[in-house]
């Protein structure tokens, strides 16, 4: 599902190249659930935003889904993103205004999908049935993160990118909304690859990527 070869990215820093990763290289094979791990400063974010299209590698080659991501413009990087990418992020980026059935429906309604039925059926799948016509600070935290992880399986993405998914929640919370979201792994077969700073959830995973200084130091399949 996703084959990297010499990844590499850098960022000017003061006027100087800061290079944040080096000739990255591994494989992601479909349906896997992948933990990046690391300290701050590691490449962890960089490396997600690689593999999702929302940044470019200064060099190497990246193939995602059949897509090599290298070579295509900004517009087919956009398409790729919303036909075959989710998103979860540690802080939740719902709509305010917005309540969690009209959050969910929003990519729908740009795919031109029944986007009504969609959303209250994933919102049902995540717990949150009887809970459609709240507005996201009239939800709890965990409660929040379901609905986007609902937002983010809306479009039925092959892959599921997560940044911190547990960040902003307590311990239980947090260890519920990662059963829903390695449940509608193996429901749907989504390829699934968070970045965390938590150990416990990255033990999860069935592989753990580990990046120290922009590079892969380890890589270590759990089951």
């Amino acid at each position: 599902m996703i084959r990297a070869e010499s990844l590499s990215r850098e960022y000017l820093s003061g006027g100087r190249p800061l290079k944040v990763l080096k000739d990255i290289t591994f494989e992601i094979a479909a349906g896997d659930i992948v933990a990046i791990v690391g300290p701050s400063g590691s490449g962890k974010t960089t490396l997600l935003g690689l593999m999702a299209g929302l940044d470019r590698p200064d060099g190497g080659r990246l193939v995602v889904d059949g897509q090599d991501l290298t070579r295509l413009d900004e517009d087919a990087l956009a398409r790729f993103r919303a036909e075959r990418v989710g998103f979860v992020f540690q802080s939740f980026h719902l709509l305010p205004t917005l309540t969690a059935r009209e959050n969910v429906q929003v990519p729908l309604e740009l795919r031109g999908e029944d986007a009504g039925a969609r959303a209250t059926e994933l919102l049902g799948r995540v717990g949150l049935a009887g809970r459609e016509h709240h507005y996201p600070a009239q939800l709890s935290g965990g409660e929040q993160q379901r609905v986007a992880l609902a937002r983010a399986f809306s479009n039925r993405p092959k892959i599921l990118f997560a940044d911190e998914p547990t960040g902003n929640l307590d311990h239980t919370t947090g260890a519920k909304v990662v059963e829903i979201m390695f449940g509608l792994n193996r429901e749907l077969g989504t390829t699934t690859v968070l970045v965390t700073h938590d150990m416990e959830l990255a033990r999860q995973a069935r592989r753990i990527i580990r990046l120290s200084d922009g590079a892969v130091v380890e890589d270590t399949r759990t089951a």
